[in-house]
């Protein structure tokens, strides 16, 4: 019998995995549509549609960090998973339904952002660990600059991929005074709560089902 070639000398295998669909954002979509983002007066419950905004939110962030899990397990190139990673945002960011559900979307989006620009980051290797520089530089571009303070989101977020410790300690108690970028921070802790989910995570290609 001959000898077994060692599982580095193997190629890696090929997925045929949709991470995310049209008809499942759409389905999330139906079933935020008549739901209340408002709590009732005197009440200090969260309201069902923000509870289920949060779950939206998780969902999506968890199956594009998968992309990510998969590239770091060496069963995408870069290529593939840039281009995975292409697929899924260009469902994300579609156009907004319209009334109020579009606000509440439009936001989601742009809180979405960073997820995005953190896992193209880390994926084209282009990260910076130095959280507390990136924290300062991001506060200090405020909502004046977006795109500076997407810049310095994205980098913390793909620091956090690379197993930096993550920001949870310069988030703001007070939302009053909080600007998009904390917002931005805020989903890099679940970024964060989502790869430690995916520590055993990969996909059996298919026919190799357990």
């Amino acid at each position: 019998m001959g000898k077994k070639k060692a599982a580095g000398d193997s190629p890696p295998l090929k997925l045929f995995y949709i991470f995310y669909s049209r008809d499942r954002w759409n389905n999330w979509l139906t079933t935020l549509q008549d739901m209340s983002f408002e709590s009732p007066e005197g009440s200090d419950e969260v309201p069902e549609g923000l509870a289920h905004l949060y779950r939206f939110a998780e969902d999506i962030t968890i199956e594009v960090l998968k992309i990510v899990r998969l590239f770091q397990n060496k069963r995408f190139t870069k290529e593939e998973a840039l281009e995975k990673l292409r697929e899924v945002e260009f469902i994300i960011m579609c156009e907004c339904p319209d009334g109020k559900l579009g606000e509440v979307i439009e936001n989601l989006q742009l809180s979405l952002l960073v997820l995005f620009a953190g896992c193209r980051r880390y994926v084209n290797g282009d990260v910076d660990k130095d959280v507390k520089a990136l924290v300062k530089k991001g506060r200090e571009c405020g909502d004046e600059d977006m795109d500076g303070a997407l810049a310095a989101a994205g980098s913390i977020a793909a620091a956090v991929i690379g197993g930096a410790p993550c920001c949870a300690k310069y988030l703001k108690d007070d939302v009053e005074t909080t600007t998009l970028f904390d917002d931005w921070l805020v989903e890099v802790e679940t970024m964060k709560e989502a790869m430690e989910s995916l520590d055993d995570f990969d996909e059996p290609p298919p026919g190799e089902e357990e």
